[in-house]
């Protein structure tokens, strides 16, 4: 949520000042509160804002049940500032409301000389609309260093997202460390040279990439998330994709040939053997990351997973009589379940993309409606929990425009104005299938993202729209939402995000050259149809595969 909304806020008369008299007081349950502000706030203001009991001038954080999960209240007068949350969550929202009421120069890490920190005296009371807020980040395509995601990580935290997907495997590099299988970092976190630009025609690039998580590195970016109370959600993709973790383990292949890690985009027909081995593989894998996520959800992927390999393979043709499986695709259904078994085992969710819909899905899997809604509407009609992500809605990495400037454009535009409208519920579901959308999240591809700066360009301001949309109740006018988007670049200038400006990309942002691929919205639409035609029509509002 962007402030000011005129829903939420009254403005009344006069300010309350910062100076050296203010203190912080804060509830016992919201000392860490207390202190992740203390230390926002410090950089710029120069202000030390020490803890205390009671204080006459005071900024006060407290705790109250009845307001609900995340929910706060954030009440300014001439006398001081209460920020009342319904839980930490809630008081850490309104500390970030805070930190907007103040001069944008907050947001910048040295001391800000000429400010008058003046905090305008309003009521605000705000509570999110959805559980899941969130951004995939694909760390896969091209590796973002770790000092970038916590990056990431506050930028989501000042929008007041709170699920960070971290896809960390694909065809194009392995970025966790697994200390039980290292060659997937040894030789999967790297590959000789990256396609440039989109498409079949595209050249290499003739530079290698790499780069990998360490076990320390992940329960940094952990943690760090969670002091922001954003949940970390990782995604090992299987049993497509896989093919930097055959590079690194050829026996995980069919037929077990050699491999590389691949080093185009698009989607790969290698994928992994459905051998017992290749099952007890994966559970190791998933043993450690299980360890160091503690989150309620594991991803597994289950995307874009070609049967050609399977197909023509005359051991795979075995296991499938052995296992009564008819069809290839089926084979895809039960490595998944296979994995689902023993996450499920350990307490945990599985979570993966609405390509798992064309098969049954394992009982309490939170489905990624990707292709459209269709996958949404699906899910959520048998009763499993929804996560909405269209592609055409809110696919970050998909062009900003139809300005010939844009770099390397990829199907439709996507503008800021199509984000805002983002609702992750189909208007088509009753009140009872809506309530198992769990929310939404935006996600960012970096095939064509090489560098931190980049997937500024790409998600800002875009992903403010999304987050706002996820964030709001009721209804949302972009005419109301743009102005204060535009008040809120200066925030995003003070902290040094390299966003997309309205005019269009600057000289620098531009990618000329290197070809993109960019799609009309019938083609688009056309082929989505065939992608989700095998998604099965529910027989009824739950056919068994509820949680």
């Amino acid at each position: 949520m962007l402030l000011p909304r005129p829903t939420s806020v009254r403005h009344d008369d006069g300010f309350f000042l910062l100076d050296d008299t203010t203190a912080l007081v804060a509830a016992a349950e919201a000392r860490p509160e207390a202190r992740w502000l203390q230390s926002a706030l410090r950089p710029a203001t120069g202000l030390d804002l020490p803890l205390a009991d009671r204080a006459e001038r005071a900024v006060e954080l407290r705790l109250d049940g009845t307001l609900g999960t995340e929910a706060y209240r954030l009440d300014v007068t001439p006398a001081g500032v209460v920020v009342t949350g319904g839980d930490r969550a809630g008081v850490f929202h309104g500390c970030q409301t805070l930190l907007q009421l103040l001069p944008a120069e907050v947001y910048r890490r040295g001391e800000a000389s000429g400010v008058r920190w003046a905090v305008p005296a309003v009521a605000v009371a705000d509570a999110p609309r959805f559980a899941w807020r969130g951004a995939m980040l694909d760390v896969a395509r091209h590796f973002m260093p770790k000092h970038d995601v916590l990056r990431f990580v506050d930028l989501m935290a000042m929008h007041r997202l709170n699920t960070l997907h971290l896809h960390l495997t694909d065809d194009q590099g392995w970025r966790v460390e697994i200390r039980r299988r290292p060659r997937l970092t040894e030789v999967g976190a790297g590959r000789r040279e990256s396609q440039r630009g989109a498409g079949p025609e595209a050249r290499g690039d003739g530079r290698p990439h790499g780069g990998f998580y360490t076990q320390d590195d992940i329960r940094e970016i952990v943690a760090y998330a969670a002091r922001r109370h954003i949940t970390v959600v990782p995604e090992i993709d299987v049993p497509g994709h896989s093919q930097a973790a055959i590079a690194a383990y050829p026996e995980l292949g069919v037929g077990g040939g050699p491999a590389e890690v691949w080093t185009r985009w698009g989607v790969n027909p290698r994928v992994l053997n459905m051998e017992e081995s290749t099952v007890d593989f994966y559970r190791d894998v998933l043993d450690e990351v299980m360890d160091l996520f503690p989150g309620a959800v594991i991803g597994v992927g289950g995307d874009e997973c070609p049967t050609t390999e399977w197909e023509k393979d005359p051991r795979t043709q075995e296991l499938m009589r052995e296992r009564g499986l008819r069809h290839a695709h089926e084979l895809r259904s039960w490595f998944v379940r296979r994995l689902g078994e023993h996450v499920s085992a350990r307490g945990r969710r599985l979570f993966g993309w609405d390509e798992l819909l064309e098969d049954e899905v394992p009982p309490g899997t939170v489905v990624a409606s990707w292709r459209g809604m269709t996958g949404a509407v699906t899910a959520a009609r048998r009763g499993l929990h929804v996560v909405s992500c269209p592609d055409d809605q809110v696919y970050l990495d998909y062009r900003q425009s139809e300005d010939p400037d844009e770099p390397i454009p990829v199907a439709v535009p996507i503008t800021v104005e199509k984000a805002y409208a983002f609702d992750p519920v189909p208007a088509v579901l009753t009140p009872d299938e809506a309530a198992h959308v769990l929310g939404g999240q935006a996600n960012i591809w970096t095939e064509h993202m090489d560098s931190p700066r980049t997937v500024d360009y790409f998600a800002f301001p875009r992903l403010c729209a999304v987050a706002e949309a996820l964030w709001s109740t009721g209804e949302r006018r972009y005419e109301e939402f743009r102005p204060r988007l535009e008040h809120h670049l200066a925030r995003l200038d003070a902290v040094g995000v390299e966003y997309r400006a309205a005019t269009g990309p600057r000289p620098w942002q531009t990618r000329p050259g290197v070809p993109g691929r960019p799609s009309s919205e019938a083609d688009r639409e056309a082929f989505i149809e065939q992608l989700v035609a095998g998604i099965k029509e529910p027989s009824g509002p739950s056919d068994g595969y509820g949680d």
